[in-house]
């Protein structure tokens, strides 16, 4: 497997593949690996002759220094994670090399950024609309692999290549949980003992709204009601939103009449943590 840190030396590559019309599967990381990204690139394999995993701590998408500043971080042990799980290449560049001085151009997206959390991250889909651009570009995927714990993350991305004419099939993988239901993520490692019992309740909510769902209630405000009933009951939460909203366009209902999605982010301490199921 090769460690590639440099734009060109990554392109040389992807040209190399590419002569050799031999496909190219792709998972963008910002490290921290956990089985949510193992299971993203065990299909990428599956599907595609060659596996890319990216490293990159993206700074532009967080609205937090903070965050940015706690997020976990463990290159070494990742790349050792990449490795064997039999990966081609892993591309971790440095910030210098992403965003070289004078860098002053962004990719921006309308409307489906306005909901979930573009409402409470101002700036985050920018970034992460601009870093996945870059990536794209760099490394020429056939395809690339994304979670569905990021459901909007996703919808955003499907958008930007739609509207960007990117040749690039988005993958959308079911979200991965730990034996009590907690969604796997990067963020969990910042959770001491008795938080991470805590954010057990995040997917209680999710599966209250879902048996209620099943029981032929329709009306939202009903839904999240008993929903914000659950979190509150535990201790040291706070919640950030919890929405019910059309699967496709993001928007906010009333009621559900077709394929729905309700989505969480909750503050666990001093952590926030998202997830989500599809009701249809």
């Amino acid at each position: 497997m090769e460690v590639i840190t440099k734009i060109d030396e990554m392109r040389t590559r992807v040209l190399s593949v590419k002569d050799r019309k031999r496909s190219i599967g792709f998972v963008p990381t910002m490290g921290a690996l956990h089985n949510g990204h193992l299971s993203l690139m065990r299909r990428a394999r599956e599907e595609n002759d060659e596996l890319v995993v990216s490293i990159y701590l993206n700074p532009t998408q967080f609205d937090k220094n903070d965050d940015f500043e706690n997020y976990p971080r463990q290159l070494d042990k990742d790349i050792e994670i990449i490795r064997n799980e039999n990966a081609d290449a892993v591309f971790t560049p440095c910030t210098e090399e992403m965003y070289p001085d004078g860098f002053c151009t962004h990719v921006t997206q309308d409307k489906l950024t306005d909901a979930l959390c573009g409402r409470v991250r101002p700036g985050h889909f920018n970034g992460v609309t601009t870093i996945v651009t870059k990536l794209f570009n760099i490394i020429e995927p056939d395809r690339a692999y994304f979670g569905q714990k990021d459901y909007q993350q996703c919808a955003v991305i499907k958008r930007l290549v739609t509207d960007m004419n990117m040749d690039v099939d988005i993958q959308v993988c079911p979200t991965v949980r730990e034996e009590d239901g907690l969604a796997f993520s990067s963020r969990n490692k910042r959770l001491n003992p008795e938080e991470r019992q805590n954010a057990l309740c995040i997917y209680g909510s999710l599966l209250k709204a879902g048996d209620m769902f099943a029981s032929d209630i329709r009306e939202t405000k009903e839904i999240i009601e008993e929903m914000i009933s659950i979190i509150k009951k535990t201790k040291h939460t706070k919640i950030d939103y919890i929405s019910i909203v059309n699967a496709n366009t993001l928007e906010d209902l009333s009621s559900i009449n077709g394929k729905a999605l309700v989505a969480v982010a909750i503050w666990i301490g001093n952590t926030r943590l998202i997830d989500n199921i599809i009701l249809e």
